[in-house]
């Protein structure tokens, strides 16, 4: 498949200031938990952004004010694709301005914890079977047939401008030579990197089973996968959207790939050393610096993005587990 056409253009700073001031009333500003080296058993200190802490538990509700505040909203209200978080948001979002709010979730990815959070923020929650790529066409259906408002995951400027303001805040308080972030659709990268445009070095990091990222890195635009594994509902978008993918070739040149082994791991070390719980997704963060697979410079200022807690507490102590 190739993509024809002019690249999509990059949200710029201005724009992400902007989405910064529309959407500041309705979320909140996460803070900063600055760890000691040895006590996650790591080379350098690292600084910690604790969006888990975000009001619908993920960094997700930020892209989802921005679209529903700058963005005409029917009558028949709003429709989204998700594994879980993004549909939360929407649906918060969505109830908080007065709208109605559906959710398409695939069925291979859905978790009880996650369904549960998106039916209590006020969506109607269709879990469906097939493919992620099937469950999508089945949702931008859904926005078509209806009129609904489509409040796309990952591939819009309003929802990567949204996501980009969890990097304006942290740059509020501290200087960092490089952030590590996890990757699905490339929605929250996207946003991140848009705002630093290179000021200050991101890296994605994806497990194995969702490593849409790095494969577009190595194999060029256009990667599609059938996401698997202990991230899948998180991470699982199954290709790098346009969008991002614009950002990403502008501003995004390292990529790390963890297994879930390894992301378990980080959720125990995680939770003995700071008592934190965070789903997986923002647990391969540190996977990927326990593991080897960044290793850190001499001096390096160096910061983690939790990006999400939507999951039962204790999955990274289960037997199970991993």
């Amino acid at each position: 498949m190739t993509v024809e056409g002019p690249a999509p253009a990059i949200p710029t700073r201005d724009d992400i200031a902007a989405a910064h001031a529309r959407i500041r009333p309705h979320v909140r500003h996460t803070p900063l938990l600055r760890l000691e080296a040895e006590a996650l058993g790591l080379p350098c200190p690292i600084t910690l952004k604790l969006e888990h802490l975000q009001v619908t538990g993920s960094f997700k509700v930020r892209g989802a004010f921005n679209n529903l505040l700058s963005r005409d909203v029917p009558e028949t209200g709003v429709v989204a694709f998700s594994g879980g978080n993004h549909g939360a948001a929407v649906a918060h979002a969505a109830t908080a301005l007065g709208h109605r709010s559906t959710v398409y979730v695939p069925a291979a990815i859905a978790r009880p914890e996650k369904l549960e959070r998106m039916r209590a923020f006020g969506a109607e929650v269709i879990v469906a079977e097939g493919s992620v790529a099937d469950v999508l066409a089945q949702y931008a259906d859904h926005a078509e047939r209806t009129g609904a408002l489509s409040v796309h995951p990952y591939d819009t400027a309003p929802t990567l401008c949204g996501q980009g303001t969890v990097a304006a805040e942290i740059e509020e308080e501290e200087a960092l030579d490089t952030l590590l972030v996890s990757t699905g659709g490339g929605g929250l990268i996207g946003g991140i990197a848009a705002w630093y445009a290179g000021r200050t070095r991101v890296v994605s990091v994806e497990t194995e089973g969702t490593a849409t990222l790095a494969r577009t890195l190595a194999e060029g635009p256009c990667v599609t996968i059938q996401p698997t594994g202990i991230a899948a509902g998180s991470l699982g978008g199954p290709s790098l959207g346009l969008v991002p993918g614009a950002v990403v070739a502008a501003h995004v040149s390292d990529a790390c790939v963890v297994s879930d082994a390894e992301v378990v791991e980080a959720g125990r070390r995680l939770w003995e050393a700071a008592r934190l719980v965070v789903e997986p997704a923002a647990a391969a963060t540190l996977a990927a610096l326990i593991s080897g697979a960044w290793a850190p410079a001499r001096g390096e200022r160096l910061g983690l993005l939790m990006c999400g807690a939507n999951v039962e507490p204790g999955w990274m102590l289960a037997d199970s587990a991993g």
